[in-house]
């Protein structure tokens, strides 16, 4: 991986699902626990359900919806908030983000989570991880009114955060994400490959890569003795 010199780093932007979050939790809820209960009321088959819930996945991915709980709750006729909290359990952070966290937070870095993640999902998840405190703020889709594929939400995001470009890192687990930020104008990007940790790590040609936050707490990307920023 290229060293990102985070010495010249003032800002850090990151993606909350398979960023900072495992996301195995969200991989098992709409691919197994959703499909279950959606069979179980429309009594079809889980291999059905599936068949036909990937389809409406589809049609909305990239989108709002994507991520609205309350639209798929209406979609789907299943009260999807309350069977989150059912599984509220199996959210976990990936290895090695607390403390690059708190190394940001050391060196004087405004960091800031930015998410298409609904907002009573980032209340449920924020609760159960208790990362909140890291970020000087927290900003989702829904209030900029654009999902983070699309370009008005970046320059909706600059004018929020009141971020530098040319001074900021971005880290996601979705390349058409980080395209759009590139385009945008982001200067330093990072693809995490590592979002579920049941499933091997994504390649990525177009971007440097990082599996484990690990690899950002190395001396040669930011020197613990360095002063802050």
């Amino acid at each position: 991986m290229k060293a990102i010199p985070l010495k010249d780093i003032k800002f850090i932007l990151l993606d909350m699902d398979g960023t900072l979050l495992d996301k195995y939790f969200d991989d098992y809820f709409w691919e197994h626990l959703v499909p279950e209960k959606y069979a179980e009321k429309h009594n079809i088959t889980f291999g059905r359900a599936k068949e036909e819930l990937f389809k409406k996945y589809k049609y909305h991915e990239g989108t709002l919806n994507w991520t609205d709980i309350d639209f798929w709750s209406g979609e789907l006729e299943l009260d999807i908030p309350a069977l989150k909290e059912q599984i509220k359990h199996m959210i976990e952070v990936h290895p090695h983000v607390e403390d690059f966290l708190k190394m940001l937070k050391r060196h004087k870095k405004k960091v800031f989570l930015v998410t298409n993640a609904h907002y009573k999902v980032l209340d449920i998840k924020l609760k159960k991880t208790e990362i909140g405190k890291y970020f000087d703020s927290v900003i989702t889709s829904f209030e900029i009114g654009y999902p983070k594929e699309r370009l008005e939400f970046w320059q909706r995001a600059e004018k929020r955060l009141g971020f530098d470009k040319e001074k900021t890192l971005f880290i996601d687990d979705t390349e058409e994400i980080l395209r759009t930020a590139k385009k945008y104008g982001i200067k330093h990007i990072l693809f995490k490959t590592k979002a579920n940790s049941k499933i091997k790590p994504k390649k990525s040609k177009e971007f440097s890569t990082i599996s484990d936050f690990e690899e950002l707490m190395d001396e040669t990307v930011m020197p613990r003795g360095a002063p802050p920023s």
